[in-house]
């Protein structure tokens, strides 16, 4: 039972599945990072892809800068108002809606400017007093229209009002559960004055909540104020327009499903709001208040149009950040509202997406649990990109095609954590594994040791001697991704790493080294001990350059095999598998050291092992750490170049501090042999170089980089890539450029990776 579960389930599985639990979870609850990085995809769906702009028979009357410039300052007499309301309905508007609350009366009306003005003459004041209040002409202008009042929201039940008045009751029917539960609740409204309120044709909210972030994404249509259900401004607008009839709020256990007006759904969220889909903001929808009081609208202008009248001057900052990015006219979001209403044209999340969302999750997210165990490292991330791409591509077309707003941010989050959870799993155990062929292989010495050991038996002492050695260390990229090719057949890993070990050792033993020990895939050798050795620094390099053309042999001759083993399994199905063959490249680096070192028979008095130790041997271990960075097979110590490059191929790479010294140290990169060296292209390559390594030593970083340029040429025409010594220059001279360093630079790269 044991076997069986951790072959089919084990731990991994279940951690990963006790983390998808808990992920959905957090789903539910829906806390803020999420809600905001949800929201954030949608606004980048929406930014991508705005509305169309179509004609519609929605206009809006604005209060801008201009009006403002020429009527005079805000709050105009209401007698301007009510100006607007008669020209507009002259002008054929079927219904007028206001984005403007008339909450007191109007300090501009003639018997409040009297009472204001005591000094003024008696008989003025009398006369004054006398004529028609601003207010009246207002709600007279009502009663001749169709007139929805503006109501908002206060904070709480008090609010800030001496006076609280009750509300008048929306006529609607409910189709289904209550939905009280679900409802955006506000507790108290400012209304406008009672004389106002009694000749409107209809009262609506324009009270509405921004996102966390301050975007306001929603839009109520239907909400629960002083405990009963009202409408929004713009579905009253459109109720009005449509004959005035009760609306209808249809619900489900989800929540609610949409409200039923003018004889039409309006789906909504569970909360009653709706998405906007709104279009960049367009001067078509709009009319200068100016231009209608002053009869310079053209005839017909708001015939048949359903008008609002709101402001979008920049001193009475009615404006509202949006999804598009930019903020735009409170009055105009709700014009487009009204548009998406009418065109139907609003964005969808009905109130089951979360359910859908969260079963996606759950389907992707168990798809990658069940297989990335048996998956390669490549494998398991192409086929995750894949999935999740084919997610993201989904979601956007519902998006693009019918509007419906699908979540792509959670489950592709959901994915990427199990992914990088099971790799991690899996990245450990083949470091478990590396570590067990490190201490295997560890127990074996180099050929020399033993003939010198059964020559001279009292040998097997502790104690050392100082000598002058050349160290070598080498070790394999991504030796991960290839142990993770042979998870299922380790025998047939162990046959590879022999015969690629084998290849490295016979290319040291060739130049008379030292093969101090293995350690998994890398290996440590050493000249000049335990015999001697005068031309050291020429062997470690000859035989450098032998295990890089080597090892290139091998993975050619790999390659050919696993072409014949394909063949072979079309002939023969049963024929089993060549377990030294692989799809993955072997690629080597090597750093090579010379300097005094200790050597000789170091550990304990029942196990020990002939080994250098030095300074010199930690800088050739940090030399073939830094290869990979730099992009050279081969890097060697200041001292090694010294003594080999009058013979060898060998250009200067950088002045660095390696891990653990404060000493900066010149490092080499071995390019190839005699035959190398002498060729004019390499001088020129040799030469220019330097140059450049000069000038941005200097701190001539425009000709630093002119000369970078000429040294990607001259390795081009040798055909040797050094693809990341290049890259790495041009950052840093770019990152120099734009912070300069201190009078006290020096030059030297203070490496942080070992």
């Amino acid at each position: 039972m044991k076997q069986w579960f951790s072959k089919w389930v084990g731990w991994v599985r279940v951690i990963a599945l006790m983390g998808l639990l808990f992920g959905l979870v957090i789903r539910i609850g829906d806390p803020h990072p999420l809600a905001t990085l949800r929201n954030a995809s949608f606004d980048l769906y929406h930014q991508s892809k705005p509305r169309d702009l179509t004609p519609m028979p929605v206009a809006i009357v604005d209060v801008d800068d201009r009006s403002i410039e020429e009527i005079g300052q805000w709050p105009w007499p209401r007698s301007y108002i009510a100006d607007l309301v008669t020209r507009a309905t002259a002008q054929g508007a079927v219904a007028i809606g206001f984005d403007i609350i008339f909450s007191e009366p109007d300090r501009l009306s003639p018997a409040q400017i009297a009472e204001d003005n005591p000094d003024m003459p008696g008989d003025l004041a009398t006369r004054l007093a006398q004529l028609p209040d601003n207010d009246t002409k207002l709600a007279q202008a009502f009663a001749g229209a169709r007139v929805i009042v503006g109501q908002t929201s206060v904070r709480n039940v008090a609010g800030n009002r001496a006076e609280k008045r009750d509300m008048a009751d929306a006529a609607h029917a409910l189709i289904g559960p209550d939905p009280m539960p679900y409802l955006m609740k506000f507790p108290d409204i400012v209304q406008n004055l009672p004389a106002l309120e009694a000749n409107a044709a209809g009262r609506g909210m324009f009270a509405t909540r921004p996102d966390a972030d301050g975007v306001y994404r929603r839009v109520p249509l239907v909400m629960s104020v002083q405990g009963q259900i009202r409408l929004g401004l713009t579905p009253e607008l459109l109720r009005v327009a449509t004959g005035g009839g009760p609306f209808a709020v249809r619900t489900n256990d989800a929540g609610v499903e949409g409200v039923v007006l003018a004889r039409q759904l309006i789906p909504t969220a569970r909360d009653g709001t709706v998405w906007p889909y709104l279009t960049p903001s367009a001067q078509s929808r709009y009319v200068s208040a100016a231009d209608l009081l002053r009869d310079r609208v053209p005839d017909g202008r708001l015939a048949g149009h359903l008008v609002l009248i709101g402001t979008s001057a920049i001193g009475l900052e009615d404006f509202r950040a949006t999804p598009l990015g930019v903020a735009m006219a409170g009055v105009e979001i709700h014009a487009q509202v009204l548009e998406n209403i009418m065109a139907q044209t609003l964005l969808i999340r009905p109130n089951y997406t979360i359910a859908i969302e969260l079963v996606t999750t759950l389907v992707l997210c168990l798809l990658v649990i069940i297989f990335a165990p048996a998956l390669s490292a490549r494998l398991l991330i192409s086929s995750s990109v894949l999935l999740l791409a084919g997610y993201v591509a989904v979601s956007y077309y519902l998006f693009y095609d019918k509007r419906i707003l699908l979540d792509p941010s959670f489950p592709v989050v959901a994915v990427t954590t199990a992914v990088m959870l099971i790799s991690t799993v899996n990245y450990l155990r083949e470091e478990r594994k590396r570590r067990e062929i490190r201490s295997a292989f560890g127990q074996y010495v180099s050929p020399d040791l033993v003939d010198q050991l059964s020559r001279n038996q009292g040998s097997l002492t502790l104690g050392g001697e100082s000598r002058q050695l050349t160290l070598l260390f080498s070790d394999v990229r991504g030796f991960t991704a290839i142990a993770e090719e042979f998870r299922d057949d380790p025998e047939a890993l162990t046959g590879l790493m022999n015969r690629f070990l084998t290849i490295l050792s016979n290319a040291i033993m060739e130049q008379k080294g030292t093969i101090d020990k293995f350690m998994g895939d890398a290996v440590m050798a050493f000249w000049n001990a335990p015999l001697d050795n005068h031309d050291h620094p020429r062997a470690a390099c000859r035989a450098a350059l032998k295990m890089i053309a080597d090892v290139e042999s091998f993975n050619k001759e790999r390659l050919r095999a696993q072409k014949r083993k394909r063949v072979g399994q079309k002939r023969q199905r049963s024929e089993k598998r060549q377990p030294w063959v692989s799809v993955h490249k072997i690629n080597v680096g090597i750093g090579i050291n010379t300097g005094q070192c200790v050597v000789g028979n170091m550990g304990s008095d029942t196990r020990f092992d002939y080994t250098a130790l030095g300074d010199p041997v930690n800088v050739a271990s940090r030399l073939e750490g830094q290869s990979r960075y730099y992009g050279a097979a081969i890097i060697l110590g200041q001292a090694t170049a010294r003594e080999v490059m009058n013979d060898f191929a060998v250009m200067e790479l950088d002045v660095i501090r390696v891990v653990g010294k404060e000493v900066p140290e010149t490092i080499y990169a071995l390019l190839g042999d005699e035959t190398l060296r002498q060729d004019p292209r390499f001088q020129t390559l040799w030469a220019v170089n330097n140059e450049m390594l000069a000038a941005y030593r200097s701190r001539s970083w425009d000709k630093a980089e002119d000369l970078l340029a000429e040294v990607s040429t001259s390795l081009g025409a040798l055909d040797i890539s050094l693809q990341e010594y290049l890259d790495m220059y041009a950052t840093r001279i770019a990152d120099l450029r734009a912070t300069p360093p201190d009078a006290g630079w020096d030059g030297v790269f203070s490496s942080t990776r070992k």
